[in-house]
C-alpha cells in the first residue's frame, strides 16, 4: 500500500528543517532505468517553480528516474532564485540517482510566495537518498513527508491477478478545485506500459477522480499527478485492467482527500445525470460545488435544494433548469423544477448524521459524473483565516 511496493521503486522521507521541529517534508522517490513517467498538471497560469520545470522535463524525455517533494514551501511567485532552486533541486537528486537531471521531476506544496530555505532542502536531497528503500514503511515516511494540513497521510494500492501492482500516495486538504488534479499525488506502478499509454490512461484516470473533486474551489499552483511505470514485474498488462487500476487509485485518493478536507464534517457526492456529455455533467457538478451558499446548507443538513437550482441557474439553460429533479439522501424534494412533497424533519434528521448524497437529474442525456465535495464549515473559515 504504498508508493515503493511495486518492484523497481523506493522511497524515503525526511525532516530538512523546512518545517519547524522534526516534522517531515522531504520525500524522494526513485526508480529503475528504463521507467518513464506521465504526468498532469495544474492550468493555472500562475504555475509553481516546480510545475513549469517538470513539465519541461517530460517534454524532453518520457524516461524519469525520480520524483523530489517537499512540504513546507510551494516554491511558487518565487522568481529567478524560486526556479534556480527547482533546478538545483532536480540536478542534487540526479547527482545521487545517477541520471540527467530532466529524468527527475520536482514537486513542492505550501505557502505560495516565500522562498524555499536552499540549503536545507539541498541537504534534505541528501538525507533523503541515503535512505532509499523499497517497502510499505518507506513509502509511509514518503507520503507523510509532503502532507501540508493534512492530518493523515493518504495511500492507495492495486494488485492485479497477473502479477503486477500499483501504489500511490497523494496530499492536500484545502485550495482544491478541479482543473487538473487538485493536489500532488505520486503512482507508481511495475506494469510494462509504453508512454503513450500510460498519459491516456492517466488523464481519463484524472477525469474520473481528482477532475471531480471540489474542496474549495481554490485551484492551486503547484497541482500535479505523476504516474511512473517501471515495467519490473516484466507484464504487458490487459489495457482495460489498467486503466480500471489507475482510476480506481485515483478514485481512492480523492475520496481520503475530501474526508481530510480542512474544517470539513461530512463529504457530500453530487451525482449529476443526464446531461449531454460527462464534461458537461462534471461542469454542472463542479458549478454546484463552487456555491458557497450550497455547501453552508451541507454543513447545517439542510436539504435547501433551491439554492442548487439557483447556482445551475448561472451555467445551464433556463429549459435544463426547468426540468431538473433533485433528490437528498435517496429522497426526492424536487421534480421538474419544482417541490414534492416529503417529510422534510426526518430527511434533516437524517443529513445531519453525516455523509450524503444528492443526485441532480437534468434530462435524458448520457453524460454523468460523481463531483465530490464537502460542507463549508465556520473551522474552515477560522483555519484559512490565520496567518500562515
Amino acid at each position: 500500500m504504498s508508493v515503493a511496493v511495486p518492484r523497481g521503486f523506493t522511497a524515503s522521507g525526511v525532516a530538512a528543517g523546512i518545517k519547524p521541529g522534526d516534522a517531515l517534508d522531504v520525500a524522494l522517490v526513485a526508480a529503475p532505468e528504463g521507467t518513464v513517467g506521465a504526468a498532469v498538471f495544474t492550468v493555472n497560469t500562475a504555475a509553481a517553480a516546480p510545475v513549469r520545470l517538470s513539465r519541461k522535463h517530460l517534454e524532453a524525455t518520457a524516461a524519469v528516474r525520480a520524483v523530489v517533494l517537499n512540504s513546507g514551501g510551494a516554491n511558487c511567485a518565487t522568481g529567478p532564485y524560486g526556479a534556480e532552486t527547482a533546478a538545483l533541486m532536480a540536478a542534487t537528486v540526479a547527482g545521487r540517482v545517477g541520471c540527467s537531471p530532466t529524468q527527475v521531476l520536482v514537486c513542492s506544496t505550501g505557502t505560495i510566495g516565500s522562498q524555499l530555505p536552499r540549503a536545507e532542502v539541498l541537504a534534505g536531497i541528501e538525507a533523503a537518498a541515503d535512505r532509499l528503500v523499497a517497502g510499505e514503511a518507506a513509502g509511509y515516511m514518503a507520503a507523510q513527508a509532503i502532507m501540508t494540513t493534512d492530518s493523515v497521510p493518504k495511500q492507495a494500492a492495486y494488485a492485479s491477478p497477473a502479477g503486477w501492482t500499483v501504489g500511490a500516495m497523494a496530499k492536500g486538504a484545502g485550495m482544491i478545485r478541479p482543473d487538473m488534479a487538485t493536489m500532488l499525488a505520486v503512482v507508481t506502478t511495475d506494469a510494462a506500459v509504453a508512454r503513450p499509454a500510460l498519459q491516456a490512461a492517466l488523464g481519463r484516470a484524472v477525469d474520473r477522480s481528482f477532475h471531480e473533486l471540489n474542496v474549495d474551489g481554490c485551484a492551486s499552483t503547484n497541482d500535479t499527478v505523476i504516474l511512473l511505470a517501471s515495467g519490473a514485474a516484466g507484464t504487458v498488462p490487459d489495457a482495460d485492467e489498467f486503466e480500471t487500476a489507475i482510476a480506481a487509485v485515483c478514485r481512492d485518493l480523492a475520496e481520503q482527500l475530501a474526508a481530510d478536507a480542512e474544517g470539513a464534517t461530512r463529504v457530500v457526492v453530487l451525482h449529476v445525470s443526464g446531461a449531454e456529455s460527462a464534461e458537461r455533467a462534471r461542469h454542472l457538478g463542479r458549478v454546484v460545488a463552487d456555491s458557497a451558499l450550497v455547501r453552508t446548507s451541507f454543513f447545517g443538513g439542510d436539504p435547501n435544494w433551491g439554492r442548487i437550482v439557483g447556482a445551475l441557474g448561472t451555467a445551464a439553460d433556463g429549459d435544463t433548469v426547468d426540468r431538473v429533479d433533485i433528490d437528498f439522501a435517496g429522497v426526492a424534494v424536487a421534480r421538474a423544477g419544482a417541490a414534492v412533497d416529503c417529510d422534510q424533519e426526518a430527511l434533516a434528521a437524517q443529513l445531519a448524521t453525516g455523509n450524503f448524497t444528492v443526485r441532480v437529474s437534468l434530462g435524458s442525456g448520457p453524460g454523468e459524473a460523481q463531483v465530490l465535495t464537502t460542507d463549508l464549515t465556520p473551522e474552515y473559515v477560522r483555519f484559512n483565516g490565520g496567518r500562515s
